[in-house]
C-alpha cells in the first residue's frame, strides 16, 4: 500500500514592487530559481497529487495563484515580479510539462493568507506527475492571477504538495 508523501517548498519573496496578474513569483528579481519539490526516495517515479497549499505571511491577501508543474527545468522567466513566460512551446514535451494547479482566491482569519486545493474543489487536482529522472522531484514556477498590491518584501510563500506515489 502506498503511503502519503508530501513536499514543501519555502520562499521569501523578492516583492520589491505590486504584483501585476501573471507576474512571476519568486526569491530574486534577477536570479529566480524553480520551486522544487522533493517528495524524497521514489526516483524517477509518478506523484498522483491530491492537496496543496499557498500560504502566505502577510495577512489580508486575496489573489488566486498558480502552480505550472515540470519534469525537467523549464524555459522560461524565474525573476520575481516579471512577467511570466511559461510554459513555452518548447517546455511543454521537451521538459515535461505536467499541468497547471490553480488555487482559489487566498483569505484569512486574522493569519497567513491561505488557499487550499483539494479534489472536491476547483483546481484540476487530482494531478499525475512524472518527477524529474533519477528524483523524487518536481518543478515548479508559481504565477499571479490576479494583481497583488499588499506585498512585502521577504514575505514568506509556502506551496505544500500532498499525494501518493505511483
Amino acid at each position: 500500500m502506498n503511503k502519503l508523501v508530501t513536499a514543501t517548498k519555502t520562499k521569501a519573496l523578492a516583492a520589491a514592487g505590486d504584483y501585476d496578474a501573471e507576474d512571476t513569483m519568486s526569491e530574486s528579481a534577477t536570479a529566480g530559481t524553480l520551486w522544487d519539490f522533493d517528495f524524497g526516495d521514489i526516483p524517477g517515479g509518478s506523484i498522483i497529487i491530491t492537496k496543496a497549499i499557498a500560504a502566505c505571511s502577510v495577512t489580508a491577501l486575496t489573489p488566486r495563484l498558480n502552480l505550472c508543474l515540470f519534469t525537467g527545468t523549464p524555459a522560461g522567466n524565474l525573476n520575481d515580479n516579471v512577467a511570466n513566460t511559461s510554459p513555452l512551446d518548447a517546455t511543454i514535451v521537451a521538459k515535461g510539462y505536467a499541468g497547471r494547479l490553480e488555487f482559489p482566491p487566498m483569505s484569512d482569519l486574522g493569519g497567513d493568507s491561505v488557499a487550499i486545493i483539494t479534489p472536491g474543489t476547483a483546481g484540476n487536482l487530482p494531478l499525475t506527475v512524472k518527477c524529474a529522472t533519477g528524483t523524487g522531484v518536481i518543478n515548479g514556477i508559481v504565477v499571479t492571477q490576479d494583481a497583488i498590491t499588499g506585498e512585502t518584501a521577504g514575505m514568506n510563500l509556502t506551496i505544500i504538495l500532498e499525494g501518493m506515489p505511483l
